[in-house]
């Protein structure tokens, strides 16, 4: 046992020691080849043998070999379980802690009993977001924490302020985007709106609507009611 415990620590040594000078190797050889490539973040093995994951920009992946060769963008399917790895490892990456959610800059509609809960992120001169909310009409018993996101124009920013002022938000909100009714010009302090701007950008949301869940996961777009009740439940 004293003999087997130095040769035990010496082949540790020896498999930290490889890994870094892969991930050395890696990093020099694609610095000098592929200068425009952005800083890289981390380098991992991949699921697939002799295959490493390059992840820049907090949630983009890239592969490449050990000695940076190559380098593959596209997606690592498992044929044997029917897995997109890339996917979900973005998916992992792109998480958001939903508790941590900022919910004093956002207002709520409840429906029901209010038991499952939902954020959104929405600019409300967005046509794909009004037709996410006519849909979301029929999903029930769910918190909804609006945020709202005026990304697409200065006009965007004047309505969110109007819907953010008015005395009854979530009417408000509803009323200009499943109604089409305009909401009143008004004024109060709005800040909140500028915060969740800062803080779509700290997300990479880059889009509307964003939907984010519980279990952290978002989804892009204007997906239909049956597919939010499906991650609802």
């Amino acid at each position: 046992m004293k003999r087997l415990f130095p040769s035990l620590i010496a082949g540790a040594l020896l498999l930290v020691g490889t890994a870094w000078s892969q991930d050395a190797a890696i990093r020099k050889n694609l610095g000098e080849r592929i200068p425009q490539l952005p800083q890289i973040d981390e380098i991992s093995k991949s699921p697939m043998p002799g295959l490493f994951e390059i992840r820049v920009n907090g949630n983009e992946i890239y592969y490449t070999d050990a000695e940076a060769n190559y380098l593959v963008q596209g997606n690592l399917i498992d044929t044997r379980q029917k897995r997109n790895l890339t996917e979900e490892r973005i998916a992992k990456l792109s998480a958001i802690d939903f508790d941590a959610l900022p919910f004093k800059d956002a207002f709520t509609i409840v429906r029901g009993n209010g038991k499952r809960k939902l954020a959104v992120f929405e600019d409300p001169n967005c046509g794909y977001c009004k037709r996410f909310e006519k849909d979301l009409q029929k999903v029930n018993n769910v918190t909804i924490y609006l945020f709202l996101y005026p990304i697409l124009s200065k006009d965007s920013g004047e309505k969110s302020k109007n819907i953010w002022c008015a005395k009854d938000k979530a009417r408000a909100w509803q009323d200009w985007m499943v109604r089409d009714v305009p909401p009143a010009a008004t004024s109060c302090d709005s800040a909140a709106i500028a915060r969740n701007v800062e803080l779509g950008r700290k997300f990479k949301i880059t889009g509307t609507p964003t939907l984010v869940f519980v279990d952290g996961s978002r989804v892009p777009g204007a997906v239909g009611a049956d597919q939010v009740e499906k991650r609802l439940n």
